[in-house]
C-alpha cells in the first residue's frame, strides 16, 4: 500500500553489477532522477532520451538513436545498456530496432522494463536485466540462474517478513542508539556470549559493516564475539565479490576481526540468514545482533536476546512483530555507500565506540 523501490531502479542497479560503463533510460527527463544520479557517483554515465508530450504519440526511435550515438561519441563504452521505462514501454518502442541501426562498436544490452512489470516487485527488473545479460553473452545462464533464484527468494522474504506484505507500515525510526549500544558494550563486558551476523546486501555491506568495527578488548579481553557473515568473495559478479574482500579486509585492518564463519555471498542474503540461524542454534547465545536484512533471519526459532540494525524505517514495527527485542534503524544505506571501496561510518557504529571509549576513560 505505500511506495517501495521500482523495477526500473532495480534494472539500473543491476546493470551497475554489470559493470556497464553507460545507461541510456528511454523516457522523460525525471523517470528515476534520484537512483541515476546516486549511480553517477559508483561510476556509471546515466543518460535520458528526454521523451516530452509529442513523443508520447508519435514514438521517440530516433531520440534514442541520437541519445546513444552521443553517449558512444562521449565516453567510448564498451558495454551499455538501454532502460525502458513506463513511458516509452507502454506505447511499445523498439529498444532493440534502435540499437540495430546505430550499429556501434560496443555491446548494448535493450532492457525492455517498466514499473509495472509482473507484479510490480523491484525484482523483476533485475531479473529481466540477467536474462538479458545472458542473450548477450555478457555473463553465463549458470550464474544468471543463481541470482534469479536469490531474486525470487528476496521477493518472498519482503512479502512474508518485510515492507511488501501487503499493509500500510508507518515509517519507525527505532530505539535510541546509545540504549542499544549500551545494552551490547554490558553484555560483553560481564562476560555474557554475544554474536554477531553481517547479513547485508551488497554495497551496503560497507556501512552495516561499521556496526562490527570495534576492539572488543577494550570492553573485555577475554570474552571474543561470535563473527558471521555473508562476505564469500568467490560469489557473484565481480563488484559484488570486490565488496566482500574489502569488507574483510578493512575489519581485519581496522579491528582485527576474524569472522567465525562465512554463510555464503552478499547477493545471498535472502538465505544466508536462515544458514547464520542453524549456525547459532546450539551456541547457547546470550545476546545476538543482526545488522544488514536482520528479516531473513527467522529469530522467533532462537530463545535469545536480539537487537536487529536495518535501513528502513518502515521495516522497525515489522523486526518486531517478527520477535525482535530492540531494533534499531540507520538511514540513507544506499547513498552513503555508492561509489565507495571501503568500509563507512555509521551513525550506531560509531555509538558503539563512543559508548566504549567512555567507558574505559
Amino acid at each position: 500500500m505505500h511506495p517501495r523501490p521500482s523495477p526500473i531502479a532495480a534494472s539500473l542497479y543491476t546493470l551497475r553489477d554489470l559493470n556497464v560503463d553507460v545507461i541510456v533510460m528511454h523516457g522523460p527527463k525525471g523517470c528515476c532522477f534520484r537512483t541515476s544520479r546516486l549511480l553517477e557517483s559508483d561510476g556509471v554515465r546515466v543518460l535520458t532520451t528526454g521523451m516530452s508530450e509529442n513523443d508520447f504519440i508519435l514514438g521517440a526511435g530516433e531520440k534514442l538513436e541520437e541519445t546513444l550515438i552521443k553517449a558512444y561519441d562521449m565516453f567510448h563504452p564498451k558495454l551499455m545498456g538501454v532502460v525502458g521505462t513506463c513511458a516509452s514501454m507502454i506505447i511499445g518502442e523498439d529498444l532493440k530496432e534502435a540499437i540495430e541501426n546505430v550499429n556501434l562498436d560496443c555491446t548494448i544490452i535493450p532492457v525492455e522494463v517498466h514499473a509495472g512489470l509482473g507484479e510490480g516487485d523491484n525484482t523483476e527488473g533485475a531479473i529481466l536485466v540477467l536474462e538479458r545479460a545472458v542473450e548477450y553473452g555478457v555473463i553465463p545462464k549458470e550464474e544468471a540462474d543463481r541470482q534469479i533464484k536469490m531474486l525470487r527468494l528476496a521477493t518472498e522474504v519482503e512479502k512474508t517478513r518485510g515492507m511488501a506484505q501487503g499493509k500500510y507500515i508507518k515509517p519507525n525510526f527505532g530505539d535510541n542508539k546509545e540504549k542499544i549500544a549500551n545494552i551490547i558494550v554490558d553484555a560483553i563486558k560481564n562476560n555474557k556470549k554475544v554474536a554477531f551476523v553481517l547479513n547485508a546486501k551488497k554495497e551496503t555491506s560497507y556501512l552495516f559493516a561499521d556496526i562490527l568495527n570495534f576492539d572488543y578488548t577494550k570492553i573485555n579481553t577475554n570474552n571474543k564475539p561470535i563473527f558471521i557473515g555473508n562476505l564469500d568473495e568467490n560469489i557473484g559478479l565481480p563488484r559484488i565479490r570486490s565488496h566482500a574482500k574489502n569488507v574483510k579486509s578493512d575489519l581485519k585492518e581496522q579491528s582485527n576481526i576474524d569472522f567465525d564463519y562465512i554463510t555464503g555471498g552478499l547477493d545471498e542474503y535472502p538465505v544466508t540468514g536462515d544458514i547464520a540461524e542453524e549456525y547459532l542454534k546450539n551456541k547457547d547465545i546470550d545476546l545476538l545482533v543482526v545488522v544488514g536484512v536482520p528479516h531473513a533471519l527467522k529469530i522467533e526459532d532462537l530463545d535469545v536476546e536480539s537487537i536487529a540494525v536495518t535501513d528502513g524505517p518502515r521495516l522497525v514495527e515489522a523486526l518486531r512483530d517478527d520477535g525482535y527485542n530492540h531494533v534499531v534503524a540507520e538511514l540513507d544505506a544506499h547513498s552513503k555507500t555508492l561509489g565507495v571501496d571501503t568500509i563507512v561510518d555509521s551513525d550506531f557504529g560509531m555509538m558503539i565506540r563512543s559508548v566504549i571509549n567512555w567507558n574505559t576513560e
